[in-house]
């Protein structure tokens, strides 16, 4: 079975982000418990990158499985431009209920990339709804990633991921992101210099800055400090420009607080999420904006209406793993099972071998740089080979290796993880 799987796939699927001359081939994974996937082979891998950021509870949770399942014996689908349903209601409630101030009407999307596509398209027509159409600048960081679809792709340009389609990308302006990590002697400075330049951008013609709050994830886990992305607020506010907050990483605990948005003290005026969004079974996403900038679409006529939308927005399998996915998220022992990750990572993070630089970490998220090298590069291959002799799951991006684990991982397997990093940034 493994061997006509492994041949069915050489043949015929195309994998993503994958140079398919030179690429091994891929393991075929048959199932998964908890924080492990087990292969055809009969190995059990320690998955440390929740399988791409989404899996928070771990694989195949009862619970999210059986409301899953619950839901698909009564309603799979429905069009959401003439219906709507308890699942979607619900959940929209519950992150509304989530969400710091009045972040309260949620758009339903598909994914990561869709769900800023919507808060983009929204920010660019709220400004014509509300007679100042004069508002098209769009104000970026660089190294941010926000998606690949094109809106997403011209507001992360500056990634590094997007150079065979850069000339069919919009224009945005793209300021200095000040990354810092532990004991950062410039970081203080680098704040007030990206400060200055976003003061120098900002006028009456800026409509929305987006922002990845606290953790730029693709671009290599660089971390700013909450002060940043207050002072950041301040601004764009004073502005009357918009501010999004690209949450698709960063929400659902990983910074400990449900949102980034709530860990940095930040009221931002539209938030998108997905990836953690339904616990990793079903591909969602959302877009959450305060009460005000959806006031601007109401009435008017069709024209004022926002008009778009995906044939699975607010799926009901997808806002079933939702609900529960934040039921169990809002529990006592998720809680503290986020607050005890955090902790080992700090605890880790303070022990390192010189091999490793630049330590950082936001919540449940740890990052160290070990060698040099770009995305793809030599030392990304090695290390992700190294770790996976011990059997467990990185994806380094470039230099950088980080922990992102489901928040189920057994104490015992994330010393281990530290332990095999050690080893690592020695060697």
């Amino acid at each position: 079975m493994s061997e006509d799987i492994e041949d069915l796939d050489r043949r015929h699927v195309w994998h993503p982000f994958t140079q398919s001359a030179d690429a091994p081939a891929p393991e075929v994974v048959v199932s998964g418990r908890g924080a492990l996937l087990r292969t055809a082979a009969g190995e059990e891998i320690l998955d440390l990158i929740s399988s791409w950021w989404v899996n928070l509870h771990g694989h195949a949770h009862p619970v999210i499985a059986g409301a899953v399942a619950a839901q698909a014996a009564m309603l799979e689908q429905v069009v959401f431009a003439e219906f709507t349903h308890a699942p979607a209601a619900r959940l929209a409630a519950r992150l509304a209920a989530l969400l710091p101030g009045d972040l309260d009407r949620v758009f339903f999307s598909d994914d990561g990339s869709t769900a800023v596509e919507a808060g983009l398209k929204i920010a660019l027509q709220y400004f014509g709804n509300i007679g100042q159409a004069g508002r098209r600048r769009l104000l970026a960081f660089d190294g941010g990633y926000h998606g690949d679809t094109v809106g997403a792709m011209s507001l992360g340009r500056s990634s590094g991921y997007f150079q065979a389609w850069d000339d069919l990308l919009f224009p945005v302006e793209v300021l200095p992101f000040p990354a810092t990590w532990r004991d950062d002697p410039e970081a203080g400075a680098r704040e007030a210099a990206a400060l200055a330049d976003v003061e120098r951008a900002l006028d009456g013609t800026v409509a929305a800055v987006i922002v990845e709050p606290l953790v730029q994830g693709a671009g290599g886990m660089r971390m700013c400090r909450p002060a940043f992305l207050q002072a950041l607020a301040e601004r764009v506010h004073a502005c009357g420009a918009l501010l999004i907050f690209d949450e698709v990483m960063t929400g659902f605990g990983r910074t400990g607080a449900p949102f980034a948005c709530l860990t940095a003290g930040v009221q931002p005026d539209i938030v998108c999420l997905s990836k953690g969004l339904t616990g990793g079974f079903l591909p969602m996403g959302a877009t959450v904006v305060r009460q005000s900038v959806h006031q601007a679409f109401v009435g008017g006529g069709i024209k004022r209406a926002f008009l778009h939308g995906h044939s699975y927005t607010a799926n009901p399998l997808g806002c079933a793993a939702g609900l529960a996915s934040l039921e169990l998220l809002t529990g006592a022992d998720c809680q503290a099972r986020i607050a005890a990750i955090a902790a080992l990572h700090g605890q880790r993070l303070a022990a390192l071998p010189a091999g490793a630089s630049r330590p950082r970490q936001t919540g449940t998220i740890a990052a160290v740089d070990i060698g040099e090298g770009g995305y793809g590069g030599t030392a990304a291959a090695a290390l992700k080979a190294f770790f996976r002799d011990h059997r467990m799951l990185v994806r380094p991006l470039g230099a950088t290796l980080y922990f992102m684990p489901p928040y189920c991982i057994p104490t015992d397997d994330l010393h281990r993880a530290w332990d095999v990093l050690a080893a690592a940034a020695g060697s």
